[in-house]
């Protein structure tokens, strides 16, 4: 599970801000609050702020780390640097951009992080606490590599393959480190969803319709659709992934009762989905689907495969096209640890202050599940929790945050006296 995000200099983030996930002295539901290893965590945080705040650029810092670890040994160009974007005015632009994150694994609490410039990365460090001490597995300055007695393995050899513009974790893992392998995969399992970082890669979908990418996640690469008509009988059966994603359309109130992926001769693949009607023929193409539902079913999968794996989730906008109540879903869905027995962890950005209230059912967020961003006179982002405002048990936190009373909102009323000479 994530304990906490650091960065600084990446896109409006130029002094160092840090994103946590561990809870605060509030009170609300403690179910929701779960244990790693001694260390208590929260199952999901949320992230508001007014538009080009720079909440996105958050988790999108931290997708760009994932994204990092993940493709820097195999698909970064040999001589083409590190894809950072940095602070884009004043000495920040020059400067290297940082990136950290702790984390646990089985018990193991792990902090590893990076700096980078736009020519390679220039830091590198991994400790470990497998108790109260510290245990430095490898540090990195420059060209100069340092390993600790605690990490066995290939460590120099791998060292001698690692590029400027390669980070040592990811030339690890792509040579069957095993000791390091946990570690890349904790970072290989971060999903994410309507984000955009500048590293891209072999296996990227960013690019592709709504269609191809769950006909993808429906029927992985390498398998063959059965059916050529909707409704046909077949020899397959659905496995626990798809009955979930038809249980959650289901529960959405689409009117939508099923969902096939088929043969087709032009476009390779096409995905149907079946209206609640009396009539065996009531499928219609997704691509003829609302904004809306075709937003499910890019959403829906990644959420669906973070409850079964246990991963994180990083969600930008998650409130865009959804109905409040199937955000709401989303959420619970997070929170209850019935539903997510595996902890995983949902990071997500939105607009949507019902979720402040109690207008959607009992607290839907905790206090301490509620950060918020604004930007300074020189357009660099802060990171704040809610809970710095320390606001009363009975306090009514939507209104309080329409007001402006934690900041992180635009100023609406202002801004159109301004606009208007009325100030």
């Amino acid at each position: 599970m994530l304990i906490w995000f650091r960065l600084a200099n990446h896109r409006s983030i130029r002094d160092e801000q840090v994103l946590s996930l561990e809870p605060g002295n509030v009170d609300g539901s403690g179910e929701r609050v779960r244990e790693d290893g001694g260390t208590r965590l929260l199952p999901s945080v949320a992230i508001y702020g007014p538009n080009a705040s720079g909440k996105s650029n958050v988790l999108g810092g931290l997708a760009f780390m994932r994204n990092a670890v993940v493709q820097s040994h195999r698909f970064f160009a040999p001589d083409g640097g590190v894809p950072r974007q940095p602070f884009a005015w004043g000495d920040k632009a020059a400067q290297p951009s940082l990136f950290e994150i702790a984390f646990k694994i089985d018990g193991v609490r792990y902090e590893y992080g990076f700096c980078a410039d736009d020519q390679r990365f220039t830091e590198e460090w991994l400790y470990a606490y497998p108790s109260a001490r510290k245990q430095t597995w490898f540090e990195r300055d420059g060209d100069e590599f340092k390993f600790g007695e605690h990490l066995h393995g290939e460590n120099r050899t791998i060292e001698r393959v690692t590029r400027p513009n390669s980070l040592f974790l990811s030339a690890a893992a792509q040579n069957r480190h095993a000791q390091l392998s946990p570690v890349f995969r904790q970072f290989a399992t971060i999903r994410s969803h309507n984000l955009r970082t500048p590293i891209t890669g072999r296996f990227r979908t960013g690019g592709l319709s709504p269609r191809h990418r769950f006909a993808l996640w429906w029927e992985p690469p390498g398998s063959t659709p059965i059916l050529e008509q909707p409704g046909a009988e077949g020899p397959g059966t659905d496995d626990v992934r798809k009955a979930g994603f038809r249980d959650l359309l289901r529960a959405a109130d689409f009117g939508i009762v099923d969902v096939e992926v088929l043969s087709d001769s032009e476009s390779g693949r096409r995905v149907m989905v079946k209206h609640r009607n009396e009539r065996d023929d009531a499928w219609l193409p997704l691509e003829e689907e609302s904004h809306g539902t075709q937003v499910v079913f890019t959403l829906a999968p990644a959420v669906l495969d973070a409850l079964a794996s246990g991963s994180p989730l990083l969600v930008d906008e998650l409130d865009a096209s959804l109905h409040p109540l199937l955000s709401l879903k989303l959420i619970e869905a997070f929170n209850d640890p019935r539903q997510n027995p595996r902890n995983a962890q949902l990071l997500f950005t939105t607009h949507d202050t019902t979720l402040l209230g109690s207008l959607l059912g009992s607290e839907p967020l905790r206090r301490d599940q509620v950060w918020l961003t604004e930007k300074d006179d020189e357009g660099a982002t802060k990171l704040y929790p809610l809970t710095e405002f320390r606001p009363r048990k009975e306090e009514n936190l939507e209104r309080g945050y329409l007001q402006g009373r934690y900041g992180a909102v635009p100023f609406l009323e202002r801004l159109i006296r301004d606009l208007t000479g009325q100030g």
